[in-house]
C-alpha cells in the first residue's frame, strides 16, 4: 500500500531548517514533519511571528513540500508545560499540519518521566479541547516509560477522544521497550494513526539509528502489518545516526536518499 511518507526535520538536528528542507526535497519526499522542540531541535517555534510562519510555508511550497505534522514534544506530566504544548498545537495548525506529535515526558532530556498514569491522563484531557477545536490529531510517541504501544494503549483509551492516538516509533519500541516492532504493533494497531519509521543497528540499548533499510529491523514486515490491518497511517522517516552524529550535512542528505529508495523498494510511496 502506497502511503503518505514524510521526513522529520529532527533528522537534521544541528543543521538549519533550510538545509533540512532542501535535503528532504532533493531525496524525493514531498511531506515534512517540522520539529519545534524547545532546547533540542528548534526549526520552528511557537514564538515565531505570522510573517515568519508564512515564510516557512512559502519555502516549503517552492520546494514542493508541505507540512503534515509538527513535532512539538513537551512533558505532559508537568502541568506547567501544558501551556507550552497548547502553543505548539496552535503552531501546528498555522503551519498546515494535521498531526501534533509529543511524548508523554521529556523526549530528549530524560527528566520527570515517572508519574502516575492518572496524572498523565488528566493533563491530556486538559489539552484535548483545543486539539479537537482545531481538528488536529494528537499522537503520543513511544518513548521512555511508555516504551511500547501496548503501554500507551490504556492512556489513549482512558482519554477516549478520536483526536488522540499512538505515534508508533519502530526503533524506540526496541530501544526503550525492548520489543521488536512486529511483536508490539499488532497489540495496538487499532489506535495507531502515525508512524515514525526508524531503523536500528547494534545492541538494544545502543544509540544507532541509520537510514531506514540499513539497520536490522523488519520494517517491510512492520509496514505489511499496517497494510493487513487496513491502517493507512502516514510514515515519517527519522534518522538519528550514532551518538557521535553525522559528519556533515551531506551524510544526512545521503541517508534520506537511501531511505527513499528503500520505501520505493517496498512500494510504500507512490
Amino acid at each position: 500500500m502506497a502511503r503518505m511518507a514524510a521526513v522529520s526535520t529532527n533528522t537534521y538536528h544541528g543543521f538549519s531548517l533550510d538545509e533540512a528542507l532542501n535535503g528532504i526535497a532533493k531525496a524525493g519526499f514531498r511531506h515534512v514533519e517540522l520539529t519545534g522542540v524547545r532546547g533540542w531541535t528548534e526549526h520552528v517555534s511557537a514564538d515565531m511571528t505570522d510573517a515568519e510562519i508564512e515564510a516557512v510555508k512559502e519555502k516549503m511550497a517552492k520546494l514542493g513540500l508541505d507540512c503534515i505534522a509538527l513535532s512539538g514534544h513537551c512533558n505532559l506530566m508537568d502541568a506547567e508545560r501544558l501551556n507550552d504544548f497548547m502553543d505548539n498545537v496552535r503552531l501546528c495548525k498555522k503551519l498546515g499540519g494535521k498531526f501534533i506529535v509529543t511524548s508523554t515526558g521529556e523526549a530528549h532530556f530524560g527528566n520527570n518521566e515517572d508519574s502516575p498514569e492518572e496524572l498523565l491522563v488528566g493533563n491530556i484531557k486538559k489539552v484535548m479541547p483545543l486539539v479537537e477545536e482545531l481538528d488536529l490529531i494528537m499522537v503520543l510517541e513511544i518513548h521512555g516509560e511508555h516504551g511500547t504501544g501496548t503501554k500507551l494503549l490504556p492512556v489513549v483509551e482512558k482519554v477516549g477522544s478520536p483526536h488522540l492516538a499512538i505515534n508508533f516509533d519502530t526503533a524506540n519500541v526496541v530501544f526503550y521497550g525492548k520489543t521488536p516492532p512486529e511483536v508490539d504493533l499488532p497489540k495496538c494497531v487499532d489506535k495507531v494513526k502515525y508512524v515514525h519509521l526508524k531503523d536500528k543497528l547494534g545492541a538494544q540499548d545502543e544509540w544507532n539509528f541509520p537510514a531506514i533499510g540499513k539497520g536490522n529491523l523488519k520494517l517491510k514486515e512492520t509496514i505489511a502489518l499496517l497494510d493487513a490491518a487496513n491502517n493507512d497511517s502516514p510514515v515519517s522517516v527519522e534518522v538519528e545516526f550514532t551518538s557521535a552524529g553525522p559528519a556533515n550535512v551531506g551524510e544526512v542528505d545521503q541517508a534520506l536518499v537511501d531511505s527513499y529508495a528503500f520505501l520505493k523498494s517496498i512500494d510504500c510511496v507512490g
